[in-house]
């Protein structure tokens, strides 16, 4: 059998709540809370690299963006919006159905697509900007995951990266706090022998000739409720790599 990235149960899993995923209180409401703190750093960090002028209406033109592990497109839509040309991808169909049905309903062109990273990967494929958010935590081969990731990103081009940390404070907040005391997230979203931590990623980038640009934690502040970028990346953290030229 070959390799492939595929966990048929977390697939199971989203394509379950796959209906929800545009709904601001449903289950997916912890992603549409963290969209704004990602949505910032993509953007500015996509700018500085690229030299981009922040100011026009559509800054992010002319760039060609891969969202992998797409789910409804909560990410896909806001870049196509920047004037991204985005493609979508997950491994879920019903995902990509969803996703297909917000953008024609929104009036957005975006490139939605039921497969796999290392399936593109093989096709030769390659974007400026892969997003890679919060995904590696739920794929069945790691190194085969971010390997074909590494792959899809052209000489020059950037790869962001979004997980949660393997520490016993993300154990705390991250599944006990998330799942079974505040339901923000259904029970068993997350697993901790799966989560990764930075140093992890980190290596494994960097074996496929990515270099690691910056690092930041995302953090929950209860009273303003949102999130923000710390410093602290024992939970959540965010990573930019870069393809040399």
């Amino acid at each position: 059998m070959a390799a492939t990235t595929i966990n048929d149960d977390e697939i199971a899993r989203f394509t379950a709540m796959a209906e929800q995923w545009w709904d601001p209180k449903g289950k997916f409401k912890p992603l549409h809370k963290f969209n704004p703190v990602r949505l910032a750093y993509i953007r500015q960090h996509v700018i500085d690299h690229f030299q981009l002028d922040g100011t026009k209406r559509l800054p992010l033109e002319g760039l060609k963006f891969l969202d992998i592990g797409c789910g409804g497109g909560l990410l896909c839509e806001p870049m196509a919006r920047l004037g991204a040309t985005v493609t979508g991808a997950d491994a879920a169909e019903k995902n990509i159905r969803i996703a297909e049905l917000h953008a024609a309903q929104s009036g957005l062109e975006i490139d939605y697509r039921a497969t796999t990273s290392e399936t593109m990967a093989e096709a030769g494929e390659q974007f400026d900007v892969v997003l890679n958010m919060e995904v590696v935590e739920h794929v069945a081969d790691v190194p085969l995951y971010l390997e074909s990731c590494a792959r899809l990103v052209k000489p020059g081009g950037l790869m962001f990266v979004a997980t949660i940390n393997r520490t016993a404070k993300a154990f705390a907040l991250a599944i006990v706090g998330a799942e079974y005391v505040l339901g923000w997230l259904p029970k068993g979203t997350h697993t901790y022998e799966k989560f990764l931590t930075p140093e992890e990623i980190s290596s494994q980038l960097k074996r496929h000739g990515m270099s690691i640009k910056h690092k930041s934690g995302v953090s929950y502040a209860p009273l303003q409720d949102q999130w923000r970028t710390s410093r602290d990346m024992s939970v959540n953290y965010m990573l930019l790599a870069e393809k040399p030229a």
